[in-house]
């Protein structure tokens, strides 16, 4: 069994569901590692001085950052800490977006919300009325030390919280030079496009991820198979999953009267706006008619 990144919470709105964050990816990756040719021993990478050439070790490594060339400042561990935000373990929706409303070069990496103890109702609850609805959480996530923006998805029968890049991080296509303009300005006639049209037909199907594989890794599994068939491997025992801490929760939760109170509070908010608003109307217009009556005083 996989371990849980972390344990937490998904909120939106008043309401909280316990949840584990799951990796929502398999690295199937060949490492390998460096050998010294003439008599196959492992490379060492050390940490080095550039000035004096000596090993330098981890307890007086320090991060910096490299404002200039050749030029650092040194960023302690309590100014990370000071920048961190306050929320982790947990995954506060912010806004419900159409799901289709998002790109698909802002998806970057998936991972599955798993719900806690007793949580499964309203892990349930918020997964098919997503479904119904066509929409997506957005909100933020820590991971580790990392804020992430990131998405709440209905999948199947889960959850998926799916890592989003920011705008800033997006290439705009327009900065490469790529041909502009349709049909017409590149004279493409209307035989070239049934003819593309029809092959493009002959060869749909049904997108079906299973039916694809790595077939450059198996091949390579097969050479390093081959080549250790005649030697002992030996593989360490897999650990058993110790059990982890399980957010409280009630047997019984009222969804319906969270779901009004959070309705209450976001009506409430855009009242008290309101009133804000008119409190301020009125207050502009006495000042107005103060400020005429002492004008018409001094006239007379």
């Amino acid at each position: 069994m996989a371990r849980p990144i972390w344990t937490g919470t998904l909120s939106f709105g008043l309401l909280n569901i316990p949840v584990k964050l799951m990796t929502g990816e398999r690295r199937v990756d060949l490492h390998f590692r460096m050998l010294d040719s003439r008599n196959k021993a492992p490379i060492r990478y050390e940490r080095v001085n550039e000035e004096t050439g000596e090993e330098v070790p981890w307890k007086e490594i320090v991060k910096a950052f490299e404002y200039d060339k050749g030029s650092y400042v040194v960023i302690e561990e309590a100014d990370i800490a000071a920048a961190s935000p306050d929320h982790k373990e947990t995954v506060d929706i912010d806004t419900f977006v159409d799901a289709d409303s998002i790109g698909a070069e802002f998806y970057e990496k998936p991972y599955v919300l798993e719900p806690g103890k007793k949580a499964e109702k309203g892990y349930v609850l918020l997964r098919e009325v997503l479904k119904r609805s066509g929409k997506v959480g957005i909100g933020r996530v820590v991971i580790r030390t990392r804020e992430y923006l990131a998405a709440v998805a209905p999948h199947e029968d889960a959850l998926l919280l799916l890592i989003l890049r920011y705008a800033q991080e997006i290439v705009d296509p327009s900065d490469y030079k790529l041909p502009e303009g349709g049909l017409a300005k590149w004279k493409i006639s209307p035989r070239e496009i049934d003819m593309a049209q029809q092959l493009i037909d002959s060869m749909s199907s049904e997108w079906k991820p299973q039916g694809y594989k790595d077939d450059f890794r198996e091949r390579l599994h097969k050479v390093i198979e081959q080549r250790v068939k005649s030697k002992k491997v030996v593989r360490g025992k897999e650990s058993d999953e110790s059990k982890l801490p399980e957010n409280a929760a009630t047997n019984v939760i009222d969804f319906a009267e969270l779901l009004k109170r959070s309705l209450a509070k976001k009506g409430g908010q855009a009242a008290a706006k309101k009133t804000a608003r008119k409190s301020a109307a009125k207050a502009s217009k006495k000042t107005v008619k103060k400020a005429a009556k002492k004008r018409a005083r001094k006239s007379a």
